[in-house]
């Protein structure tokens, strides 16, 4: 990861610092439908397709105070549903806020982390804000960062191996911290959310699940000294009124996430074998999305695919320049996709 600028003035000085580039995702479709006149339909942001209904509107009149700041409800809530106690839990303006809030907390400058590529691109960036230094032997590492379903792959590794994984993060006193945002989409039966271990520190969001990203809320789970320093370095009134509301109520209907991952299955084999009947190659998966590894540059066919109205992830900032991943979407709206993949490729 490249810096922006390793210079900045500062009261006519200039002192130096290594800030890293912004990490690039997907979700553009408001960009795009700004600068185009156009709305295309939006394959790159990986969203249930088939989200409960919340039954939840905005109060007005919760923006005339602010909110909780210890959100002792929304922590009770989440508690409840997880079997956690409220000071194992913290939230945050989505699960992004999390990634950096713990690196803030837990990596001290020239700690270092280990990441196994291809992964999001969040966890490398946020530890070198927090100095962190990635090496290359998980053994050395203070923090080991672990996607569970993998973004961009969809791999999903089952409990029992992550709880291995686990057991050498602690063997060598380190931290695994393990993103599991796509995994109520996946399989939920993996999840380590209900476990307590110092040694294990693991996010949640809603995000996903209920197709919610204009909302902004992530929470955690965590022993609840490291979440005792996280709350100092979490900025105040995070979560806002509105965000910790609706929370509150889609985690009653969680459950329901269940039929959305049944339909998301249906969907996504019968997206594969369309991309794999036009020759192409796309990873098995157990997430709601489908990396494709391509024969050209995946920039190239995206843009192509963009003159015609589709967006798709291109995988360059993941170090996949040949490959792009898809969301897996509605029946109709996947049969647009396999219609311009088709044109694109002929």
């Amino acid at each position: 990861m490249e810096a922006v600028s390793n210079i900045f003035p500062f009261r006519g000085r200039p002192v130096k610092r290594e800030i890293p580039a912004r990490v690039v995702h997907g979700g553009r479709e408001l960009w795009f439908r700004r600068h185009s006149g156009r709305p295309p339909l939006d394959f790159s942001a990986n969203l249930n397709p088939f989200p409960p209904e919340v039954p939840w509107e905005p109060d007005p009149s919760s923006l005339s105070s602010y909110p909780d700041d210890r959100y002792e409800a929304l922590r009770e809530a989440i508690g409840r549903t997880f079997g956690r106690r409220p000071e194992e839990i913290a939230v945050g303006n989505g699960s992004m806020e999390l990634i950096r809030v713990f690196c803030q907390a837990a990596l001290a400058p020239g700690d270092g982390f280990f990441i196994t590529p291809p992964t999001f691109g969040e966890y490398e960036l946020s530890a070198r804000l927090a100095g962190g230094t990635q090496v290359e032997e998980p053994g050395r590492a203070r923090i080991r960062f672990l996607c569970n379903p993998n973004n961009p792959t969809g791999e999903i590794l089952p409990a029992g191996r992550v709880r291995e994984v686990l057991r050498q993060v602690r063997d060598s006193s380190g931290i695994l911290f393990l993103d599991e945002a796509f995994i109520e989409l996946a399989n939920p039966a993996e999840s380590l959310a209900r476990e307590r271990d110092p040694a294990l520190f693991l996010i949640r969001s809603l995000t996903k699940a209920f197709a919610v990203p204009g909302l902004r809320f992530g929470y955690g789970f965590g022993d609840p000294d490291l979440i005792a320093r996280m709350e100092v370095q979490r900025p105040p009134w995070s979560v806002n009124a509105f965000a910790e509301a609706y929370a509150i109520e889609a985690l009653r209907h969680l459950e329901a996430v269940g039929e959305s991952r049944r339909r998301i299955a249906v969907e996504r084999a019968w997206l594969e074998g369309k991309i794999r009947g036009l020759g192409l190659a796309p990873l098995p998966s157990s997430a709601n999305f489908l990396l494709i590894l391509l024969r050209e540059p995946a920039a190239a066919l995206a843009a192509r695919l963009l003159e015609r109205g589709i967006l798709v992830r291109d995988c360059a900032s993941f170090g996949l320049p040949d490959s792009m991943r898809i969301a897996v979407r509605t029946r109709e709206e996947n049969e647009q996709l396999i219609g311009a993949l088709t044109a694109c490729l002929h």
